[in-house]
């Protein structure tokens, strides 16, 4: 049994309290005058038919010296609403009678999102949209070292100002086609339907697929997102041979070079021979290539009030490249959520938090025991509309990408 203090923006999000035999929750309300208004409403939710929350059917308010009780159950999902009153504390006394538990349903595995190789696409999409800054190889260069250092890295100011507006604009003019992606034990968003897109955000969510961009997170990253990225095995060879790295190297993989103007060069030559190149593969490469093809998976989202993601059982980890490219967050605090969260399987302090950031691409490389989740995004938020009226939020594309 204990004892919980809701206050202004505090919620309890879609759970079924499932855990050490509890057979019957309750809670005793202790709260001052309340209505619906105020938040801090218990709400159901009914299941589908693989037994995964679904919608709220039905909201309880809390009320003086009322006492609430039911069943846990593998479906017994509900959420406790954000408290949205600054004046008054939503107080309760919660436990759970124990006994045997129910049988559970078999786990339900949600379908895997497709990942998909490159799209051909050359150099030319990088000169077209990316800032010219993070075309140079010596930049790159700096780049790879502190990302290698810290796994993350912000890179700001990332697209051309003149695209980035075209991409802002065509969200708001609101043209896009959303959807919420769920279950809520899960997540609770917005996703673009991408065959519905305007133009430009097809274009901007090609570039993230693009071949030429697999190479360019190559060379920021250093890992082996393309077939002209060195691999550990030529770096570790440089290092043995750094008196003729420079003759040695491979053809087609990327160098440094002392002038800018030699390194986009550079680029622009390793993407020309990603799609002329016509020596043949020698077979033992070609049979390692097909079985580690990179690939990657993305997704355009919209995020306002009550939208977030949860850490939950079923959670698949592995060695991944996270990307976020933020839009709208013009005026956004860290108070609002929204933020990008990854902690380590088992702990609760924070390893890293994303913070939204206009025209920024953040570049987080995970392991199998980092988790991730997006924080619950309260009524604070709605401090936005005051600077920017027609803003209820803020857009992110999202990929992960994979060696």
């Amino acid at each position: 049994m204990s004892c919980a203090k809701y206050e202004f923006t505090d919620a309890l999000l879609c759970h079924d309290d499932e855990l050490e035999g509890r057979r019957i929750a309750f809670i005793l309300y202790l709260v001052p005058s309340w209505d619906r208004s105020l938040g801090g409403t218990l709400d159901l939710y009914n299941v589908d038919e693989h037994f995964q929350p679904k919608q709220i059917v039905k909201s309880l308010i809390p009320s003086w010296n009322k006492l609430v009780f039911f069943e846990v159950s593998p479906v017994s999902f509900h959420q406790v609403s954000e408290v949205l009153s600054e004046e008054k504390s939503r107080l309760s006394i919660s436990g759970w009678f124990h006994g045997p538990s129910l049988t559970r349903p078999p786990n339900y595995f949600e379908p895997l999102i497709p990942r998909n190789p490159h799209i051909p696409q050359d150099h030319e999409i990088l000169y077209e949209w990316i800032n010219p800054t993070y075309l140079d190889m010596d930049y790159q260069a700096q780049i790879q070292e502190e990302f290698e250092e810290r796994s993350e890295i912000l890179l700001k100011e990332f697209l051309k100002p003149e695209k980035f507006a075209k991409v802002c604009e065509a969200l708001e003019q609101g043209d896009v086609e959303w959807s919420s992606r769920g279950p809520p034990n899960k997540r609770f968003y917005e996703k673009a339907e991408e065959s519905k897109l305007p133009d430009v955000l097809k274009d901007c969510m090609e570039l993230f697929r693009s071949e030429a961009l697999f190479l360019l997170l190559s060379n920021f990253t250093g890992l082996k997102l393309h077939f002209l990225a060195p691999s550990e095995e030529i770096e570790d060879q440089k290092e043995g041979e750094a008196a003729c790295a420079a003759d040695s190297t491979e053809e087609g993989t990327s160098q440094s070079s002392s002038e800018p103007e030699n390194n986009q060069a550079a680029i622009r030559s390793n993407s020309q021979q990603s799609h002329e190149q016509t020596d043949p593969v020698p077979e033992d490469n070609e049979a390692k290539k097909e079985s580690s093809v990179p690939t990657c998976q993305g997704e355009l989202r919209r995020w306002k009030t009550g939208h977030y993601t949860l850490i939950h059982d079923n959670n698949k980890t592995e060695f991944a490249l996270d990307l976020l490219f933020y839009c709208g967050c013009e005026g956004w605090e860290p108070e609002y959520g929204g933020f990008t969260s990854y902690i380590a399987k088992g702990e609760d302090e924070e390893l890293l938090t994303v913070t939204p950031e206009n025209n920024s691409v953040a570049l987080i490389y995970r392991d199998r025991e980092t988790l991730k989740f997006v924080k619950h995004i309260n009524h604070r938020s709605l401090e936005q509309k005051k600077t920017f009226p027609n803003r209820t939020g803020f857009w992110d594309f999202s990929f992960v990408y994979y060696e």
